[in-house]
Order: C-alpha cells, then structure tokens, then sequence
C-alpha cells in the first residue's frame, strides 16, 4: 500500500523530515510524526530512531530526540511518555508528569498505552515502528488524547476506551472531537494468525470488512481501519477523521518498520499538545 493520498502533510527541511496534522493543527493543537529521516544513529537504526529499547545507542536517540522536539518548537525536556506495553491502559497527565519518559525508558510512565490531558503546552509522545498511532482532541473543552495501539490494544478497542475516559473525565463531546490516525503497517503487508483473529472477532461485528483471507490460518488485517471504525462507534464522525495513508513497511524510505525487518529496527514518534 504506496502513500495514495494523505490527510496529513509531509514537512522536508534540510535537517529533518516529518508530517504535520493539518486537521488537528487548524483546530488549536499541535500534531506531529517523525520519519526516519534527520538523525544520527547508525544502520540498523539509521537515522531518527527515537527508541531507547532498541539497541541503538542511547546518546545517540538522545540527540535524535532532541533534534525532533527542538525542530517541532518545543522544549526537548517537556513531552512525556508511556511505557507501551501493548494494552489498553490510559494515563491522565498533567505538567507534573512533564519529561516522564523523555530522556530514559526508566521513568515512563509504567504499564500505559494512552495518554490523556487537558494541559496546555505539554507535548504527549508515543514510539512506533508498524503500530497505530490515534490523535484525540476535542478544541471547545479544551482536551486531547493520544493512544498507541498495536493489534492487542486495537482488538481492545484502546481508542474508543480513550474516547469514554476523555467523556467521563473531562466532559468531551463525542461528536465534536477530532481525530486521526498516523501511518501503521496496512493490510498489503499485516498478515496475521488465529489468535488475532480470535480477538478481531470479538471485538468487531464487522471484522469481515477489516480482514481478507490470506491462506490457512492467516488473514491481512487493516489495523488503521479497525482503529478508525473503533472511533466512530464510539462516537466521532468519520469526516472528522483524518489518515495518514502511508504504510510502514512499503514506505521504508520513511518510516521503520518492525514486521519488515523482524524486529531490528529504529522507532518513530507521534506528539500531540495543546497550545
């Protein structure tokens, strides 16, 4: 699955290169995801990889990291990150929270896929390399949420999840929020077993849309579509929606990608914050 056609806007500069959320940004919040392009870590990690756990050198995504947040304009000690530990579990932060995560995996906020806030100007982050990753905001309360999901936390359905805290927690309206979703493995490349599919069943009514046959036992998921549908039976309207359309492991010119390198690969980032 080549890019065919973005809701989101590919931003090259000589240093760095990254895509901007333009449906998120005209509504007052800040939304970005990093490439690949514009670091200093070497092969296999070459160049922004953003993730400690990797293997990659930890000084050098330090400076990839700071590289990121300084060519986003923000202060490269103030986002914040979750462990990731492919559940549904949610965080709400505050600027108490500010720099968890940002220097060392060792103070990330422990066991959390999903952030939520209704801080300004503190940036949410997520690590990626094939994942989902799903932008929430509301711009009338104002609040935001920002969620990784993987296939456990998608057939968990961690976006919707994040939808209803975002409700009960800080009164958003469904109906008004926004959304998008950032590139993520797409069906052309995500082949997936029974144990899956198990939990697609389970967690969607329409999982024939979402999944086709690929040989006994394996079908190709659309992960990003799963998560999408997941948002709109949750309440958001689809126009308001927005897809990167990129796939992961086509575009490895872009993009890292987990499933495609088995596993020996850089991570990229998804930031959100509220101005």
């Amino acid at each position: 699955m080549k890019n065919q056609g973005s809701d989101f806007k590919l931003i090259e500069t000589p240093e760095i290169t990254y895509l901007t959320v333009p449906l998120l940004e005209s509504a007052g919040a800040g939304a970005w995801f990093s490439t690949r392009r514009g670091g200093v870590s070497p092969p296999p990690y070459d160049s922004l990889n953003l993730g400690f756990h990797v293997g990659d050198r930890a000084a050098a995504v330090q400076e990839n990291r700071t590289r990121l947040f300084t060519a986003l304009g923000l202060d490269p000690d103030s986002p914040v990150a979750g462990e990731q530990v492919h559940r549904d579990e949610l965080f709400i932060v505050d600027q108490r929270h500010k720099g968890r995560g940002v220097c060392s995996d060792q103070d990330a906020l422990p066991g959390v896929d999903g952030l939520l806030t209704r801080s300004r100007g503190l940036p949410l982050s997520s690590y990626y390399a094939d994942c989902v990753p799903i932008y929430l905001l509301d711009p009338r309360r104002p609040a935001a949420g920002l969620v990784h999901a993987g296939w456990r936390g998608t057939v968990l359905r961690i976006g919707a999840r994040a939808i209803k805290a975002m409700t009960d927690t800080f009164g958003v309206r469904p109906g008004e929020c926004l959304g998008a979703i950032g590139p993520s493995i797409g069906p052309c490349c995500y082949e997936v077993d029974e144990q899956v599919m198990s939990g697609l069943r389970q967690g969607f009514s329409n999982w024939r849309q979402l999944a086709e046959p690929a040989g006994p036992g394996r079908w190709k998921l659309d992960l990003a579509g799963a998560n999408r549908q997941a948002l709109i039976e949750a309440g958001l309207r689809p126009e308001n929606i927005a897809l990167a359309g990129y796939c992961t492991a086509c575009r490895r010119d872009l993009f890292f990608s987990y499933r495609f390198t088995g596993g020996k690969t850089g991570r990229m980032a998804s930031v959100l914050v509220l101005r």
